[in-house]
């Protein structure tokens, strides 16, 4: 008998320049069921002032296309841009979702940003928690989750159909793979996520987080499982692990600190929230300092 196909969802990637981070809104076509993934709030840091422009235009999109979105999912807490999940869920009313590891990453950034006790780390800032091998449905398509660690603690694959929106686990071919020197980052862990996601079926379609194009070429989106097991210039060619950990502990020992990790971290942990107002209604966050990063 002939082997089952898998479906392919149909996918719109939403380009970030500031933060070079894709969003995506996966779905069934017109009028169906949709997801959206790594949604962006913009952010001023010179300014300290947020906006909505990014993710006013994924909501465009998904009203232009009369989608249903069921899903506002989270790859992990990301240390590059402030996450819209809090203002895209308030919008639409779908559930926001990451990874179960969240609980670790806010209970240590807790500590970091010094948060009292208005701010629990048990998740709760999140509509679901998912764990490995979890799966749910996005109308007619069939989802399921991978855990990804390495780059973080709460890191996850969403496999959706023939689609794997892998967040900062792969980067294109030539630029290679995400560094694992935050805390709760693990070189080996990471490694070992990336077998799993490259021991998906060859004709799975792989979209990144991110892209940071060398020599000057366009931004990619989309890569394949062949392209990655073959070029990715980290682990193509059956790269061993020791050579892994060794040229990623390496690289990463030169990169520096990303430009919004602070204020990006503590709106992350809350779900894509600004901290509450205080007295005088403005919001504060909080700069934690001599902690992170080396001096220059």
């Amino acid at each position: 008998m002939p082997v089952a196909q898998m479906p392919s969802p149909a996918v719109q990637a939403f380009f970030h320049p500031d933060t070079s981070t894709f969003t995506y809104v996966v779905h069934e076509g017109v009028g169906g069921a949709a997801a959206i993934i790594d949604p962006v709030l913009d952010y001023d840091a010179a300014a300290a002032r947020t906006a909505t422009a990014s993710a006013d235009a994924v909501l465009a999109f998904v009203r232009a296309q009369d989608l249903r979105v069921e899903w506002i999912l989270e790859t992990h807490a990301h240390a590059d841009h402030l996450s819209a999940g809090g203002y895209l869920r308030d919008a639409l009313g779908a559930p926001l979702a990451i990874g179960r590891g969240i609980v670790e990453v806010q209970a240590r950034f807790k500590a970091l940003f010094g948060l009292g006790e208005e701010f629990v780390a048990d998740g709760r800032q999140f509509d679901r928690l998912f764990d490995d091998g979890d799966t749910f449905r996005i109308g007619g398509l069939a989802a399921r989750v991978l855990a990804t660690p390495g780059h973080t603690g709460d890191s996850l694959t969403y496999v959706i159909g023939d689609a794997a929106f892998v967040g900062d686990t792969l980067f294109a071919p030539d630029v290679g793979t995400a560094r694992c020197d935050f805390p709760g980052g693990d070189a080996a862990q990471l490694y070992a996520s990336i077998q799993r996601i490259l021991a998906l079926p060859a004709d799975t379609r792989i979209f990144l987080c991110h892209d940071y194009p060398p020599g000057g070429r366009a931004p990619l989106a989309q890569t394949s499982i062949a392209a990655q097991r073959r070029d990715n210039v980290h682990v193509g060619h059956v790269a061993g692990l020791a050579d892994f950990v060794a040229l990623r502990t390496g690289r990463d020992a030169t990169l520096p600190v990303p430009r919004l990790i602070l204020p990006a971290l503590q709106v992350n942990i809350r779900g894509g929230r600004l901290p509450a107002a205080e007295a005088n209604g403005v919001a504060y966050l909080r700069l934690p300092l001599n902690q992170v990063g080396h001096a220059q």
